[in-house]
C-alpha cells in the first residue's frame, strides 16, 4: 500500500513534491525537543488549496490519515505522526506566498506557509504591525499558529492569534473547499465559522489561507526591566503599570532568577545588565506609542522612578537604545534553548487569574521541595495574561537515574495541573494540547464540553482521518 500511495500522490503533486526516503522525512518525524516521534509512507507537499483537497480525497478513500504540519515546532507533539498505521505528513511549508498586504485596509493574506518572522517584515514594510511574536517566529509558520491559537509575548495588548484573524480558508477531510477569506471587521451573518477551526490542531481540516489583522506601527518604543524580591511584587506592579498604561502596555514577561541566570549562562553574548545582586524576580515592559519621540521613554521612566522610590522595585534597568532594547528581550527569547542546554526541563504550560500567580508559585514550590527536591523551579511567562511556563528543571545526571521516565513526569505534571485547576486556572494555556495532553483533556475538562467536541469532530471528519490521537481522549 505505501508504494501505491506514494505513486498516486506523486501523479496529484509532481515527482519532486512528494519525498518518501528516509533520511529525507527523518527531521519530519521528530519534534524540535527530541520528545515525539512517528513514522509516516511520505510527505507531501501540496503547492496550493486544490492539491491539498486532492490529497485529502486521496486518503479518505484509501483509508490513510493525515498529520498536517508547518514549521514543526509544537512542544506538545501535535505536529509529530502517530507511530503506528498507515500515515502521511501533508506539509504546508511550499504554501507560502503573501498574497496581498492592504495598509488602506490594514489587512493581509497570506498562504499557511509562510513563516511568521516574514509577516512581520512584509507588514513592517508598509508601515504596519503584524502583532504576533513568539520565540520561534523565524521558524513556525502561521499556519500552524492559527492550528493552535498561538499566543506569544503581546497577548496583554492584541489578544491570541484567533484575535488577529479576519477570515481562512480550510480545506475540509471530505476535500471540499470553504473560502472564508474575507476582510470585514463586522459581519454578523450565521455562525463565525472560523473560531471552529483556530485552535483545532488539524483535526477538523486543513487551514490553507488567513487574512489577517495589520496594526499602525508604533512610532517609539520603551522597554524596561524591572527587579523585584517576590513574586507578588511583581503582579501587583504588573497590574498598576497596566492602569497606568492603557492601550501602551503590549509587553509584560515574568521572569524568576532561577531563569535569567540561565538564560544568561547559555546564551551567545548575554551580559547581565544588572549593576548590583541578581533580583529574585523580573519583569520585562514594554510599551509602545503612536508617537514619535522620547515621551512614550520619559513618561515610563518617570513612573519607574516614583515605584522605585517607595520600594515598590528594588531595581530598574530601562533601555537607552534599539539596541538595548534587543539585548534585554535576547534574555527572555533565549530561554528555550537555553533550558535544553542547562538539564532537563519538564515544562507545564497552565494559567490562572493573574491576580492568582504568587499563590501558584508558592503552593508550586512548596510542593516540588516536598514530593521533588532535586526540581529546580524555574519559571518564565506572559505575566499580562496569567499564562505561565513553570518548569521543574533536573540535572542531566540525575535525568538518567529515572528509571520510569513517563510515570515520573506525569506524576509530576499532575501535581502541578491540579494546583493550577483549584485556582480556576488551566493545565494549557497557549502551547495547544497535542499528543501530550489527551488525557488532561479527560481529567481537567467539562464532559458537556468533551462531548461537544466530540460531535464537532465527528460532524467534519467522521473516520478519524485528520491528526488522529490529537486534542480529544478515545
Amino acid at each position: 500500500m505505501s508504494q501505491k500511495a506514494v505513486s498516486a500522490l506523486r501523479a496529484l503533486l509532481g515527482e519532486t513534491h512528494v519525498i518518501a526516503s528516509p533520511s529525507d522525512m527523518a527531521p519530519h518525524l521528530i519534534d524540535w525537543r527530541k520528545r515525539h516521534t512517528g513514522t509516516a509512507m511520505c510527505i507531501a507537499y501540496p503547492q496550493h488549496a486544490q492539491q491539498v483537497s486532492q490529497v485529502l480525497t486521496y486518503c479518505r478513500a484509501n483509508g490513510i490519515r493525515v498529520f498536517p504540519q508547518g514549521g514543526n515546532t509544537s512542544v506538545c507533539g501535535g505536529s509529530v505522526p502517530a507511530m503506528d498505521g498507515r500515515n502521511i505528513i501533508l506539509s504546508l511549508a511550499k504554501m507560502n506566498r503573501i498574497v496581498e498586504v492592504n495598509a488602506g485596509n490594514n489587512s493581509m493574506t497570506v498562504e499557511a506557509g509562510c513563516v511568521l518572522a516574514d509577516l512581520q517584515q512584509a507588514a513592517s514594510d508598509v508601515d504596519r504591525l503584524f502583532p504576533l511574536s513568539l520565540g520561534a517566529e523565524g521558524s513556525c509558520q502561521i499556519g500552524g499558529n492559527l492550528a493552535t491559537n498561538a499566543g506569544g509575548t503581546n497577548v496583554v495588548r492584541f489578544g491570541n492569534t484567533r484575535d488577529l484573524v479576519l477570515g481562512l480558508e480550510v480545506v475540509l477531510p471530505d476535500g471540499r473547499v470553504w473560502n472564508g477569506l474575507r476582510t470585514l471587521r463586522k459581519n454578523n451573518s450565521g455562525y463565525d465559522l472560523k473560531h471552529l477551526f483556530i485552535g483545532s490542531e488539524g483535526t477538523l481540516g486543513v487551514i490553507t489561507a488567513a487574512t489577517l489583522k495589520l496594526f499602525p506601527k508604533p512610532k517609539s518604543v520603551a522597554t524596561a526591566l524591572l527587579g523585584f524580591d517576590t513574586a507578588q511584587a511583581a503582579v501587583e506592579q504588573g497590574i498598576r503599570l497596566q492602569g497606568m498604561f492603557p492601550g501602551e502596555l503590549v509587553g509584560l514577561e515574568l521572569i524568576s532568577r532561577s531563569e535569567f541566570e540561565i538564560s544568561i549562562r547559555h546564551g551567545h553574548h548575554l551580559r547581565n545588565p544588572f549593576e548590583q545582586a541578581t533580583p529574585a524576580w523580573m519583569v520585562l515592559v514594554e510599551l509602545a506609542s503612536p508617537e514619535a519621540g522620547t515621551a512614550i521613554n520619559d513618561r515610563l521612566t518617570e513612573v519607574l522612578e516614583a515605584e522605585f522610590e517607595r520600594g515598590a522595585i528594588v531595581d530598574v534597568v530601562v533601555a537607552a537604545s534599539e539596541q538595548h532594547r534587543h539585548d534585554l528581550w535576547r534574555i527572555r527569547h533565549n530561554v528555550t534553548e537555553a533550558n535544553g542546554r542547562e538539564g532537563m526541563g519538564l515544562t507545564h504550560d497552565i494559567a490562572v487569574p493573574t491576580y492568582l500567580i504568587p499563590t501558584f508559585l508558592t503552593r508550586a514550590a512548596t510542593a516540588l521541595e516536598a514530593r521533588y527536591p532535586d526540581a529546580t523551579p524555574v519559571v518564565v511567562g506572559h505575566m499580562g495574561d496569567g499564562n505561565l511556563h513553570y518548569i521543574a528543571m533536573f540535572s542531566h545526571e540525575f535525568w538518567a537515574t529515572v528509571v520510569d521516565k513517563p510515570s515520573f513526569q506525569h506524576e509530576l505534571s499532575h501535581v502541578l495541573y491540579d494546583i493550577a485547576a483549584e485556582l480556576d486556572g488551566t493545565f494549557s494555556a497557549e502551547h495547544g494540547i497535542g499528543a501530550l495532553h489527551v488525557e488532561e483533556m479527560s481529567k481537567y475538562k467539562d464532559d458537556v464540553e468533551v462531548e461537544i467536541m466530540r460531535q464537532i469532530k465527528r460532524l467534519f471528519d467522521l473516520d478519524d482521518m485528520m491528526n488522529p490521537g490529537r486534542v480529544l481522549p478515545s
